[in-house]
């Protein structure tokens, strides 16, 4: 850590030096990770960039975080922020369609995006010597992106196809969409990242250009790598093909307050699967919120891999389920607590349903003990570092916990956090949040004809 800074320090003494204010580097900070260090650094047209130099292979992780997601779209216009995901690989001024994809496939790049409710970000893998053909197309897209109606309406039947595939054709997207939808009614939560198909099939040309004028801004970005960074060689690349970019007006997103539930919502559902399912959510508080980490303990206890307690009583030792999962929602509002709970076949939903009751009934009677706790605070560790293993891990990790928390280490923070978690902790969250009143319940009955067990 104390190596890379003289380096930082002289490669930005350098690209600073007689240049106009509007094209200088500012050095914001440095931000400890795990054994590493992440240097923070804006540039004068508001573009944030997270450095964290990792010699250890001659690679270089780039990825472009934009803080916009499905949260930020309004009604009838939902999903534009997922199909941007598609768009952004298409024409820009100075590349034709394909260009973009030819040229890092070239390169020997791995290269891919994601988009979730409170962001978007697009990535490339890359040998180190790379990374200047990276940087020039990453803000040619940014600031030169062509939206005309050809490739729009192909992206988007690109989009309607993957929205049938993974929802309207699959069972667990079909729960999970209308688990989101009755749980929220007000909060944009309330509408899938894909979109409705609707929406997703009236976009036009000038709905993406008004999108991408105003969220596709370098001041509503940054930019995280992660590998072999040689400052000296970055940061005249960074000046010369963003510095020059203009900042946008980022509107303020004033979203509404969900109102609080008061009583337990019910979807009953028929779908063309094997077997009943039961999917629950209980209101819970977003990622910043000091009860989060207990609840992420209280999933990992209750669902996390075959020694937790919901798996060995429902697929174990009932031998009803065929796999039990939970989750608890990693966002920046308030969202859910899930389990899902599959049954094997002729198991009714409302069989799952009244063992599942009982078995949520009973955190609360017997609490999760201390050996409990430890195997689900091991498997938070595990899960966590590996996803350490790698440049791209690391960055996707920094990019992730600093859109989300404000912090490029903040996922350190919480490991610590969840290992500060106690069996008390674990019950009194489960006291005050695993609430009937404040659940929302999808029963999924197939429809091809099994009989009831």
């Amino acid at each position: 850590m104390k190596a890379a800074k003289p380096s930082l320090d002289d490669a930005l003494a350098r690209v600073n030096k007689g240049a106009p204010k509007r094209l200088q580097i500012t050095h914001e900070g440095t931000f400890p990770f795990g054994g590493g260090a992440v240097e923070r650094l804006t540039l004068g047209n508001g573009l944030r960039v997270l450095v964290m130099v990792d010699a250890s292979a001659p690679v270089v992780s780039y990825n472009t975080w934009f803080r916009v997601g499905s949260r930020h779209e309004r009604e009838g216009k939902t999903g534009i922020a997922h199909l941007f995901e598609h768009l952004m690989f298409n024409e820009t001024k100075h590349l034709p369609a394909g260009r973009f994809d030819q040229l890092l496939e070239r390169a020997g790049a791995e290269t891919n995006a994601a988009t979730w409710n409170d962001w978007t970000y697009y990535y490339e893998n890359v040998p180190r010597d790379q990374l200047p053909l990276v940087v020039r197309l990453e803000a040619e897209r940014m600031h030169n992106l062509v939206l005309r109606e050809k490739p729009v309406a192909s992206e988007k039947e690109v989009v309607a196809n993957e929205r049938r595939y993974r929802v309207e054709d699959d069972v667990e997207g079909t729960i999970s969409e209308q688990l989101w939808a009755h749980a929220f009614r007000v909060h944009p939560y309330h509408h899938p990242t894909i979109g409705w198909m609707d929406d997703i099939l009236n976009f036009t040309p000038e709905d993406c250009r008004a999108f991408y004028r105003t969220w596709y801004a370098p001041n509503n970005a940054t930019l995280v790598l992660v590998g072999d960074v040689d400052y000296a060689r970055l940061l005249p690349l960074l000046v010369k093909h963003y510095g020059d970019l203009k900042p946008a007006e980022i509107p303020a997103v004033a979203l509404p307050a969900e109102p609080e539930q008061t009583e337990e919502r019910v979807v009953n559902l028929t779908h063309p699967t094997p077997t009943d399912k039961v999917s629950v959510g209980y209101k819970c508080p977003g990622m910043a919120h000091a009860d989060h980490p207990a609840l992420t303990v209280l999933t990992e206890a209750l669902t996390g891999g075959r020694s937790s307690r919901f798996y060995r009583d429902f697929v174990t030792e009932k031998e009803m389920a065929a796999d039990v999962v939970g989750w608890t929602s990693t966002f920046h509002d308030p969202g859910l607590w899930e389990v899902s709970v599959t049954g094997r076949e002729g198991v009714t939903a409302q069989r799952l349903l009244d063992a599942l009751n009982a078995a949520i009934e009973g955190v609360r009677l017997r609490p999760i003990s201390p050996d409990e706790r430890d195997r689900a605070v091991a498997r938070y560790e595990l899960n966590f570092l590996r996803n350490l293993e790698t440049v791209g891990g690391k960055a996707e990790q920094i990019g992730f916990f600093d859109t989300v928390l404000g912090d490029p280490g903040g996922g350190f923070v919480r490991l610590d956090e969840v290992r500060a978690v106690t069996p008390q902790r674990v019950a009194d969250v489960a006291s005050r949040y695993l609430l009937r009143n404040r659940r929302t319940l999808v029963l999924v009955r197939s429809d091809l004809g099994a009989g009831p067990a």
